[in-house]
């Protein structure tokens, strides 16, 4: 069994926190201990950044290829301990097994792609107007970067951006969630392990406050990258003018799904169940405004609430377990107050609204399908992150796609239909960064991950996702 370091990690050196400081982690599957883990300040983010700019020069100076070599090894060594580390992060952020097993996968898939698509940015020539002038656009590493990420995907979060900025040359600082710290740290010893340099990778955990102003106030730090809500990130904006600080945000959403009357409607609505309580609905491209057509909106509503009553609630670590806990009581609390002032507004729960009696330990919320809604309700308009399933029935198509794009979200969006022109007409007039067809899992390496309008900016991903860690830079050579 590979020993696993639970420690913050700067300039090479697997450390306390600077002032000795610690945080208790939960399981919120049991509500018990998982131990004390350094939780530090300002002054840990401080020397991390510190590590990081002073092992930026030699790291952004390797080949594409030593680069990729120690990317391609760190995979390697994720892939050969995954059932090891798939039970550390279950155990800090509550989901089943499977799913940890597959985040941890993509994880792997990350550095891999990564470390191959960095070999092919090569810039580009571009012709001249003058016969003696040369035109050169070179890609280069854009420094130290930030970042600041969820408790709901503690690996892939940060591995998207991670995998992305290394394999362009850039150094990293990351500041996980306190909720879920390990995950990072484990991702951190893969690298630590294939012999990435000192400082290259640094991980803090710590006070998100004072961690972030940290990153904010030193021009060192030229991107931060940050996934959370939209409150935060407007204040990650406010910052980041002080010293144009480049961001890459992927905050809330709220995903509607079009449902057509042409599907098989009791297998839509047992993959549409499946989607939904994903993570027990803590996923921010979870699908969230269910928009059925009136035709089948019935049927629908009927075959959902059987699967919901169907979903196995429990401890993320037994195989029979299909969604475990929130992650934690405020998180619980919330979606109980947004359920109660919707009901008060009309809204029908059909089943579910309420924690399970045989589950009392634990931070465990019922699946729960709920209907008669107006988009004046919380669990309408706002961003659920919980395992609460609104269907709202529709009869003119147009009407729904204007409800669709109506909030401020845009995120991820959903279409259900056998008819190629209606798919098309919707993927076209979404006002979404991502759009599933027929599919419920819009993220892979290969494809640009992030969102429109209140939901974020940048991308991770794909080959955009390579660029937002890379300045483009223009070479004129003249007197040729």
């Amino acid at each position: 069994m590979t020993v696993l370091t639970f420690k913050q990690l700067i300039g090479g050196e697997w450390v306390d926190a600077l002032d000795g400081g610690t945080w208790a982690l939960i399981n919120p599957a049991t509500e018990t201990s998982l131990g004390d883990l350094p939780f530090g300040n300002a002054n840990d983010a401080r020397a991390a950044i510190d590590a990081a700019a002073s092992a930026f020069p030699a790291w952004a100076s390797k080949t594409v290829y030593e680069r990729a070599d120690i990317l391609h090894r760190a995979a390697g060594w994720i892939r050969a301990r995954i059932d090891e580390l798939a039970v550390i992060t279950t155990q800090e952020c509550g989901k089943p097994l499977r799913e940890s097993s597959a985040e941890w996968n993509t994880g792997a898939n990350l550095l891999d792609w990564f470390a191959e698509e960095a070999k092919h940015s090569s810039g580009r020539v571009v012709p001249a107007r003058k016969a003696d002038r040369r035109l050169l656009v070179i890609h280069q590493p854009i420094g130290v970067v930030g970042t600041i990420t969820a408790w709901n995907f503690p690996v892939y979060n940060l591995a998207r951006a991670w995998a992305a900025a290394l394999a362009a040359g850039c150094t990293v600082v990351g500041r996980p969630s306190e909720y879920t710290p390990r995950s990072a740290m484990m991702y951190a010893q893969a690298l630590y392990e294939s012999g990435i340099p000192a400082g290259v990778v640094n991980v803090i955990n710590g006070d998100p406050a004072a961690m972030g102003q940290a990153m904010l106030q030193d021009a060192r730090v030229r991107k931060i990258h940050f996934t959370g809500s939209t409150r935060v990130g407007r204040l990650l904006m406010d910052g980041a003018s002080q010293t144009i600080t480049r961001l890459s945000l992927e905050l809330g959403g709220n995903a509607p799904v079009l449902i057509f009357p042409d599907v098989n409607v009791e297998l839509v609505a047992q993959q549409a169940v499946a989607a939904k309580y994903r993570n027990c609905g803590q996923v921010c491209i979870a699908p969230q405004r269910f928009f059925v057509h009136s035709r089948i909106a019935e049927e629908f509503i009927d075959h959902a609430a059987r699967f919901s009553r169907e979903v196995t609630l429990g401890s993320g670590l037994e195989t029979s377990t299909d969604t475990g806990p929130m992650i934690n009581a405020i998180q619980r609390e919330r979606v109980e107050k947004m359920i109660a002032e919707s009901v008060a507004q009309g809204a029908e729960i059909v089943t579910g609204g309420k924690r399970p009696d045989h589950l009392p330990r634990g931070y465990f919320f019922q699946p729960t399908l709920i209907t008669q809604l107006n988009p004046a309700m919380p669990v309408y308009k706002d961003e659920l992150f919980a395992p609460v399933m609104p269907v709202i029935p529709f009869a003119d198509v147009d009407e729904a796609v204007a409800q669709a794009n109506s909030l401020e979200y845009g995120l991820a969006a959903y279409v259900q239909t056998r008819d190629l022109n209606t798919a098309i007409h919707m993927y076209e007039r979404l006002e979404f960064g991502m759009v599933a067809v027929n599919e419920w899992l819009p993220s892979t390496p290969e494809m640009p991950f992030g969102g429109m309008k209140m939901s974020g900016m940048g991308r991770e991903c794909g080959a955009e996702g390579l660029s937002e860690y890379q300045e483009a830079k223009a070479v004129y050579m003249g007197g040729v």
